[in-house]
């Protein structure tokens, strides 16, 4: 089992950046596929990044590929969320998911339904 807890949202304006970071507490955190999704107000939730338990491979959604970057650090068990040139439609609670799992494929780590753990959440709002 594993404990995350999501810090680093706030109100931004446009083009601005900003850096999300996901605390995991678990007895192997680097086991871990961790992946960032948001939920913007009457959206369903949706996939923005993950990364693989040793931290080569990672998949970006489509809307945020090259503007955001993610990464982690399994000696401070944290998974950060490098997001740039923010926009409105940025907006969105952000939460971070894990599932002691091996990241194989796009489908599975984009699903939200494959991660087993999941943070509160992180308020993200971009003004312009």
């Amino acid at each position: 089992q594993v404990q995350l807890v999501e810090s680093g949202g706030g109100l931004v304006q446009t083009g601005d950046s900003l850096r999300l970071s996901c605390a995991a507490a678990a007895r192997a955190t680097s086991q871990y596929t961790i992946g960032w999704f948001r939920q913007a107000p009457g959206k369903e939730r949706e996939f923005v990044a993950t990364i693989s338990r040793n931290g080569v491979y990672m998949f970006y959604a489509d809307s945020v590929k090259g503007r955001f970057t993610i990464s982690r650090d399994d000696t401070n068990n944290k998974v950060d969320l490098q997001m740039g040139s923010l926009e409105s439609e940025d907006t969105a609670v952000y939460y971070c998911a894990a599932v002691l799992e091996a990241l194989l494929d796009y489908r599975d780590g984009s699903n939200p339904g494959w991660y087993d753990y999941w943070g509160q959440g992180t308020l993200v709002t971009v003004s312009s």
